[in-house]
């Protein structure tokens, strides 16, 4: 079994019971304890559980679907979301217009943009404006709409309106969880509505989600696996949502 179907498993079990034993999932997922105890080490870095004598539970705030507060996210998995932003990146043709959705992984996109590269951006995050200001050859278009503290974000009415008027050729688009039955879900209402707007005007869209993400599943649910075209990771993810995505006809981009 792979690592990130074991961390999807152990996630499973986590908001199944909230507390799971280090014996019980070794014998559940056939391998040994101190294997399990290193996932334990690996997922507690990545904020997902705490570590308790003999085995783990849910990490604070994420048994309530709370999103990890954003300087935390900043420096969780950075060189996973620094990889997505160069696969993402490696998709983008000059004089296109692209959408760059909100979050630390879309921040790496913005910045991963090839320094020739001559098109319009559009977005509802500010820290990809910012990131893009200085870019002479890049039009930056950014929505209105009621900002949100840490990533930056703009959502609302207005900012579907700016979005419903614009077709782009791709949007990358942030993710609070991919599950392989509950799809792609997030954690605020206002801006998964934007993010339906983009899905349906983009001629191509993929989800940024590196392999922590996995198996998580956030409070709303954004879409399901055969409304984007693809998913941008950075490690193979589960069976099981590889083969929700691709048996919709999407692909699962590496670096």
């Amino acid at each position: 079994m792979l690592p990130a179907e074991r961390h999807s498993r152990i996630g499973e079990a986590l908001r199944t019971s909230r507390v799971v034993s280090t014996d019980d999932l070794a014998r559940e997922l056939a391998v040994s304890a101190e294997t399990i105890r290193r996932d334990f080490v690996l997922l507690e870095r990545r904020g997902k559980l705490v570590r308790v004598h003999g085995g783990a539970t849910i990490a604070l705030g994420q048994a309530a679907g709370e999103e990890t507060p954003f300087v935390e996210r900043t420096g969780t998995a950075a060189e996973a979301k620094k990889r997505i932003g160069r696969a993402a990146a490696a998709l983008i043709h000059p004089g296109q217009t692209i959408v760059i959705d909100v979050g630390t992984t879309a921040v790496d996109v913005a910045r991963a943009l090839p320094l020739d590269f001559s098109g319009t951006v559009a977005t509802c995050s500010l820290l990809v404006a910012a990131e893009l200001s200085e870019r002479a050859d890049v039009e930056v278009l950014v929505c209105g709409g009621r900002l949100r503290g840490g990533d930056l974000a703009l959502s609302n009415s207005v900012a579907q309106s700016f979005f419903a008027d614009l077709n782009p050729d791709i949007a990358f688009l942030g993710s609070g969880g991919v599950d392989a039955v509950a799809g792609l879900t997030d954690y605020y209402l206002d801006e998964i509505a934007v993010r339906k707007t983009i899905l349906r005007n983009a001629a191509r869209s993929y989800v940024l989600a590196d392999s922590s993400k996995f198996g998580r599943v956030a409070r709303h649910r954004v879409a399901g696996m055969d409304e984007f075209d693809g998913l941008i990771t950075e490690a193979e993810p589960p069976p099981s949502i590889r083969d929700a995505i691709t048996g919709e006809g999407g692909v699962i981009v590496l670096p």
